[in-house]
């Protein structure tokens, strides 16, 4: 399922990405899988130790050789991550099939990356689609990710996304 820029604009979130994002289940792939996979595809390791860091980090770096685009795979262990991928959508993106996450599974996908792109687009997601977003599930998943985090900010953030899009707080 891809679950960065791909996916925003799946979603109807005009923007620019100059990478891939995708998450797979961890319980079906590991990472030396996933990069014998890739290679059948033309997806090389960005480095040396690419599979050794997927095993430390959850996330494979790969390249498209003939494109050069940069892929993250990231391994889903938590169950936040199961459930969206169960819950996945299927879209037409430019005439091909692809995955991506529900609105409300995405904007806690970006609301847990907390980077300045990853506001913007959560922000841009609670304006297209927040009235339909099951905004207390969301409230709840993300107070869970930062306590484990040990951090407020990101449930501050979302507050104020809420106020600017004049959507009700949970």
């Amino acid at each position: 399922m891809f679950i960065g820029g791909v996916a925003v604009i799946a979603h109807g979130v005009a923007r620019h990405t100059i990478d891939i994002d995708a998450t797979v289940l961890a319980s079906q792939a590991s990472p030396d899988r996933l990069a014998e996979v890739g290679q059948r595809h033309q997806l090389v390791p960005r480095s040396v130790d690419a599979v050794a860091f997927a095993r430390e980090s959850q996330v494979l770096l790969l390249v498209h050789a003939p494109s050069s685009i940069p892929i993250d795979v990231t391994l889903a262990w938590l169950p936040f991550e199961a459930e969206a991928l169960a819950a996945r959508q299927q879209v037409d993106f430019g005439g091909v099939t692809i995955h991506v996450p529900r609105p409300e599974d995405l904007l806690l996908y970006k609301l847990v990356a907390h980077r300045p792109r990853d506001i913007e687009d959560a922000e841009t997601l609670l304006l297209l689609h927040g009235k339909r977003c099951d905004i207390a599930r969301v409230s709840n998943l993300l107070h869970q990710f930062c306590e484990a985090l040990d951090d407020t900010e990101r449930v501050a953030t979302f507050l104020q996304l809420l106020k600017r899009a004049k959507l009700p707080r949970p």
